[in-house]
C-alpha cells in the first residue's frame, strides 16, 4: 500500500544563507531558519500526519520541532536521511572552488555524478541509501502521511532515483528544493513505484 510522504528541506543556515555547501556539517538554522520552521509547523498542523521523520542533522531536527509540537509526534530519526558529505567543498562555495579548480568545477557543473568534489560521498550511492530509507519510512506506514524533513541535495538525488530520471540531471531538473518549502510524493515500498505529486509548496509567507 503506497504512503504520501511530505518531503521538506530544513530551515535557512548561515551557510545556505551564504550559498555555502553545508554537506555533514551540523550548523544551526538562522533567525529566518526558524521563522521558516514555525511556518512550516503551522502548515503542517493543518494536515492529517500520521508520523515524523527527520535527517540526524540538527538544522532539520529544529526545523522538524514545531510540526510536532502541532501535531503531538515524537519525531524518529533517520540517519540515512543525512545531507551528502561535499568533501572540500563543505563550508565554502563553488565559485570559491572554481576559482581554486576551474576544472574540477566545469566538471562538476556538467555531471554532478560522474565528477563529485574531491573527498565527497558518490552521489549514487547517496541516492540509493536516501531512497532506500523513504521506502523504509512508506513501508513502516502504509496508507499514512509522513512528515520528511532532510536536505536539498540529498532529496533531490532521491527524486531521480525514485522517479527514474538520471541522477546526472538533478541539478538540472530540480534546480533547487526551497528550505521549508513541502514536495508530495507518493511511495509503494514493495513495487518502488512513486509518483510526484507537488514540487515546492510555500508553507509561509
Amino acid at each position: 500500500m503506497t504512503a504520501l510522504l511530505l518531503l521538506a528541506r530544513h530551515g535557512q543556515t548561515v551557510w545556505h544563507a551564504e550559498n555555502r555547501y553545508a554537506g555533514v556539517s551540523d550548523i544551526p538554522l538562522t533567525g529566518t531558519g526558524r521563522a521558516q520552521a514555525e511556518a512550516l509547523g503551522r502548515w503542517i498542523g493543518a494536515q492529517p500526519v500520521d508520523a515524523v521523520r527527520t535527517s540526524p542533522l540538527s538544522r532539520a531536527v529544529a526545523t522538524a520541532e514545531p510540526a510536532c509540537r502541532a501535531l503531538g509526534l515524537t519525531p524518529g530519526r533517520e540517519p540515512d536521511l543525512r545531507e551528502c558529505d561535499f568533501g572540500v567543498l563543505e563550508g565554502r562555495t563553488l565559485a570559491e572552488f572554481a576559482q581554486e579548480d576551474p576544472e574540477r568545477a566545469a566538471a562538476y557543473r556538467a555531471d554532478p555524478v560522474a565528477h563529485p568534489f574531491p573527498g565527497a560521498e558518490d552521489p549514487a550511492a547517496a541516492a540509493e541509501r536516501g531512497a532506500a530509507a523513504l521506502r523504509r519510512v512508506a513501508a513502516a506506514h502504509p496508507g499514512g502521511r509522513v512528515l520528511v524533513v532532510a536536505h536539498n541535495s540529498l532529496l533531490r538525488l532521491v527524486l531521480c532515483r525514485l522517479l527514474g530520471i538520471p541522477l546526472a540531471d538533478y541539478r538540472r531538473v530540480f534546480p533547487k528544493l526551497r528550505n521549508a518549502a513541502v514536495t508530495e510524493l507518493r511511495l509503494d515500498p514493495q513495487t518502488g513505484t512513486a509518483g510526484l505529486l507537488s514540487l515546492n509548496v510555500p508553507t509561509g509567507p
